[in-house]
């Protein structure tokens, strides 16, 4: 298997392109599925009229959820047919970037094979509520499980698409709900051609057998043993390797299109308004349980699909864990509540930190650290695409560091350190994650992406300082022991490069959440 780190990343990101612009790509080279309007309306009439049902909602089913033209809530089918053709011509310009040879060989042609989540269960047949695979999502729009994506870019750059999918079954319906089945699946997803999953190793093998293309797929990642054998299989038959594919599609999930910018300012503003509603209904008595409850039944009712991922809702010292999640202990008076909670919302996610006073009084100790923790958060965010703020490890470096000095002038750090080094350690013990992660799709979403990439326009992070101190600790006054506060929000680098927060209407200035209460 070939490494991808050979050529430069800024190489990897001239090959797939920068900023989508969707309403510029030129539709002669997106190699359209031929789609006549009657098609469209004759699926549409059905759809209306109760004749036909697909696996996932339509603009005909669910008008309150999918407006006209879209394909899933917020992105349209001509979005999903360019992020496919950008894929395959930026892997081709890719490996054209290694000269007249890559990978052992002279072939221009490649395919490229990523597969659908399978349906996974508590016990027994008792399913869990089903997520689409990220990546499979973003290039198809697809909600079903156990489907394959075949892309293939020939000699000539003519790029084609197949999607394999489980067929219609009457009896399989009846019990789990409808299917689309191939045979609608070219009109409702714009790809080339639509089969059977049952032929996808014979059409593998065909393709295969055509064009000599190189072979990318995601071996680690793939959850249908089917897909995975019919892969194996060719590799072997034909001695070729697999190349992985993860990169490039997260290189393009990075910067996020005008389309899925809106919905990240969508499901954010769900999270928030929620967060507000929760943080004033605090009482002294409620269990953390009961607000895990409250923020996932606020966010439903803003049309979130479901929480992002399990919350933390941890009261008191629950707070110096990081990731607690039991939720499972009673808030009392004069206590911190610290909430980690997110939401999606068409398949993107918000995720925000909160932390307030139980009782709607901050402590004096409580204050003192709540105004460090705020007034660092507000310089770092100042610091995005400045000097010290470029990418997200500068950002991290910066925090720790003015962490350690914020510190230092309370007395919880010695007064005698002077060194940048010195001060950026002490700050990382009190603060042991980093302050960013990217936002999209997953909650941290491109993981294979570095954290050393320059920020530019498109990204969306995290800014989430926090300060944890052991009740344990005995190198601290006795009371700062056992607070924990995080501060997280949401930022966009928008179309016009401009740093926008997009939590900024959840509250978290201290004056204004005491208020909250009142």
């Amino acid at each position: 298997m070939i490494a991808l780190k050979r050529l430069p990343r800024f190489c990897l990101l001239r090959a797939l392109g920068n900023q989508p612009k969707f309403s510029t790509y030129s539709t002669t080279r997106m190699c359209k599925a031929q789609i006549t309007a009657q098609e469209v309306r004759s699926l549409a009439d059905a759809l209306k009229n109760g004749l036909r049902a697909l696996g996932q909602p339509t603009n005909a089913t669910h008008p309150h959820l999918i407006k006209p033209h879209e394909l899933v809530p917020g992105v349209e089918q001509a979005e999903f047919q360019t992020r496919r053709i950008r894929l395959m011509e930026g892997i081709q310009t890719y490996a054209e970037g290694f000269g007249n040879e890559f990978n052992g060989r002279t072939s221009r042609a490649h395919m490229l094979v990523i597969g659908a989540a399978c349906k996974k269960y508590m016990s027994g047949k008792i399913p869990y509520v089903f997520r689409q695979n990220s990546d499979f999502y973003y290039l198809t729009g697809c909600l079903e499980p156990d489907s394959v994506l075949l892309l293939t870019i020939d000699e000539s750059s003519t790029v084609q698409s197949v999607l394999f999918m489980r067929p219609k079954d009457p009896h399989a319906e009846l019990w789990d709900g409808p299917r689309t089945g191939p045979d609608y699946a070219v009109q409702l997803f714009g790809v080339q051609e639509a089969l059977p999953i049952e032929k996808f190793q014979q059409t593998l093998i065909a393709r295969y057998s055509q064009l000599k293309p190189h072979l990318w797929f995601d071996l680690s990642q793939s959850e249908q043993s089917n897909v995975t054998d019919a892969m194996l299989q060719v590799c072997n038959n034909q001695r070729t390797q697999l190349l992985p594919v993860c990169t490039f599609v997260e290189n393009m999930r990075l910067i996020k299109s005008p389309a899925e910018m809106e919905l990240m300012r969508s499901t954010c503003s769900i999270a928030s308004s929620a967060f507000n509603e929760v943080m004033a209904e605090t009482r002294p008595g409620q269990s953390e349980h009961q607000l895990y409850a409250a923020v996932d039944f606020k966010c439903r009712m803003r049309s979130a699909s479901y929480l992002a991922y399990p919350p933390v809702v941890a009261a008191g010292r629950n707070a110096t864990v990081i990731h607690y999640v039991n939720n499972t202990q009673i808030l009392q008076p004069q206590e911190l509540l610290l909430m980690d909670a997110g939401c999606e919302y068409g398949g993107y996610t918000s995720d925000i930190t909160r932390t307030w006073p139980v009782s709607g009084q901050f402590t004096e100790p409580q204050r003192t650290l709540y105004d460090m923790m705020e007034q660092l958060q507000k310089e770092i965010i100042e610091l995005i695409m400045q000097p010290g703020g470029e990418t997200l490890d500068q950002l991290f470096e910066t925090a720790c560091y003015k962490l350690g000095k914020y510190l230092q002038e309370i007395g919880l750090v010695p007064k005698n350190l002077t060194d940048h080094k010195e001060l950026a350690t002490q700050g990382y013990k009190f603060c042991p994650h980093h302050v960013s992660h990217y936002l999209g799709m997953d909650v941290h979403d491109t993981p294979h992406v570095p954290r050393n990439t320059r920020i530019q326009p498109g990204m969306v992070f995290t800014v989430e300082p926090g300060i944890y101190i052991d009740e344990k600790r005995t190198d601290v006054p006795a009371e700062f022991r056992g607070i924990g506060i995080r501060i997280e929000d949401d930022v966009l680098i928008n179309e016009k490069g401009q740093v926008e927060v997009l939590t900024a209407s959840c509250v978290k200035e201290r004056r204004a959440l005491e208020d909250l209460f009142k």
